[in-house]
């Protein structure tokens, strides 16, 4: 790829990204008057109606894991109780250190908290809560690093983790000065114990596992990953963000789910995304800890600022508390029974969708996850048949190493005739592959450029820009 075929994937992403540009006037700048608040609802109103169908059909991979009426507008209805919350005024909001207590509580209970080996020693699992998934990877590690600094006397941290964990670590290890390594992961696509414990030394200050990991929805080997961490003092963490609000409950309902939780000596902290498979709103997370001492290398204090004493439990000051109080009442609406009703429904039609999927001849699902279909055609470029579902409506996730698709089974997965549509969609997109095998697909190239030496374009290049159109007015 040359820099000017980068300019024209930019233009077509500008297109993609920027779609209200010829329909309303953008604002660089201040209006001079106000515009009447009647005006702006009714803007906002119709750009929500036109990407409607985008996400509420059930053709998209995750992203909206409830999106039924009902719940969104009671999800509304809590936020306006409580727009003016903010957790870092404890003193006139006292109910947002309720919600956030009883939200980091009931996700604990069902993620090992009365089965922790250490909780009669250590007063056992601890917790906050952060702006999502990221937020508490970042925290975590940056935990873990403060951890191994003063128990252990480690100077030149690294994280330990599978090459499947998520980004979320590489981005910590940047902001936080530790070394990033991955290692390969098995046949399987889970974690290969043996060679996480050859990539640990004595400045390692953590080691990583998934439950699951995102790009096949496979559990890494946790009892055995945690076992060899804490045999050399390191802490642990399973990334439960996006199977903590699912895995429990399938395992309830006797689905094969290998322990990840607290349970499993030596875990030291789990993260897990309320606003996934928990059904708050974006974005909100839980990193869980085994005990409050833990918890308190997430602490930052100072006693000597002009302005007073100043403490925070996370990178964050001001936090949204409208959004904590969603996660709490999602979860008191939804109880045991409406997570194990919904993880009964999302297992039901993963199974279906796999089922038709491998009735496929071409069609080869990797991995053996209980909720995410990833899935490679071969013979065939895949991504030309992302692009053939792309123009009927699929929005799935083009997967790399090896090149598939994937699709996260969500309750909205599970409405009537998403199913069947997709894998008739599937079913004439191989079809049409057949006929014109060498069909050419918009992001082959684009992946292409990661293991291409000779080209005047670097991915890096290509992932700039799209970040950069983000931004433009």
């Amino acid at each position: 790829m040359n820099k000017d075929e980068l300019s024209f994937v930019v233009a077509v992403l500008e297109e993609s990204l920027k779609p209200y540009r010829s329909v309303y006037p953008s604002h660089a700048e201040l209006p001079d008057v106000g515009i009447e608040r009647q005006a702006i609802l009714d803007e906002m109103s119709a750009m929500a109606d036109a990407e409607r169908d985008h996400w509420s059909t059930g053709r998209a991979s995750g992203a909206v894991y409830r999106g039924d009426e009902a719940h969104m507008e009671f999800m509304s209805d809590v936020y306006r109780l409580n727009v003016e919350l903010n957790p870092l005024h404890p003193d006139l909001w006292p109910r947002a250190t309720r919600y956030e207590a009883e939200v980091v509580s009931m996700t604990g209970s069902f993620l090992g908290a009365d089965r922790s080996s250490t909780r009669n020693a250590d007063g056992g699992v601890a917790g906050l809560m952060t702006s999502g998934g990221t937020d508490s990877i970042l925290t975590a590690v940056r935990s873990a690093r403060d951890f191994a600094a003063a128990e252990r006397g480690v100077t030149r941290p690294s994280v330990v983790m599978p090459a499947s964990a998520h980004p979320a670590f590489d981005k910590a290890c940047q902001y936080f000065g530790l070394e990033a390594v991955r290692v390969p992961v098995g046949l399987d696509g889970k974690a290969d114990v043996a060679a996480m414990e050859q990539a640990i030394d004595d400045q390692c200050a953590m080691v990583v596992g998934s439950a699951p990991s995102f790009p096949w929805g496979v559990i890494d080997p946790v009892t055995e990953l945690a076992g060899m961490a804490e045999g050399r003092g390191v802490w642990f963490h399973t990334d439960a963000c996006l199977g903590g609000f699912l895995l429990p409950f399938m395992a309830e309902l006797g689905e094969p789910v290998p322990a990840f939780d607290f349970s499993v000596p030596g875990v030291t902290s789990i993260s897990v995304d309320t606003h996934k498979y928990g059904y708050g709103a974006k974005g909100t997370s839980v990193l869980l800890f085994r005990n409050k001492a833990l918890r308190r290398y997430s602490y930052f204090m100072t006693t000597s600022w002009a302005g007073g004493l100043y403490n925070s439990p996370t990178a964050a000051g001001s936090r949204p508390g409208a959004l904590l109080a969603q996660a709490w009442a999602a979860m008191l609406s939804a109880g045991r029974q409406g997570y194990l009703d919904a993880a009964a429904r999302i297992r039901a039609t993963h199974k279906r969708i796999r089922d038709g999927l491998e009735a496929i001849g071409e069609i080869r699902v990797l991995g053996d996850s209980l909720f995410v279909l990833a899935f490679t055609v071969d013979g065939f470029d895949v991504y030309a048949l992302q692009d053939l579902l792309a123009a009927r409506g699929w929005n799935l996730t083009g997967l790399q190493f090896p090149a598939a698709l994937h699709l996260a089974v969500t309750l909205v997965t599970t409405e009537d005739g998403v199913a069947g549509s997709f894998l008739r969609d599937v079913q004439d997109g191989v079809g049409t592959l057949r006929n014109e095998p060498e069909r050419p697909s918009v992001m082959a190239p684009i992946y292409g450029l990661g293991q291409s030496l000779d080209t005047e374009v670097r991915l890096e290049d290509v992932l700039t820009g799209y970040l950069d159109v983000q931004f433009e007015v």
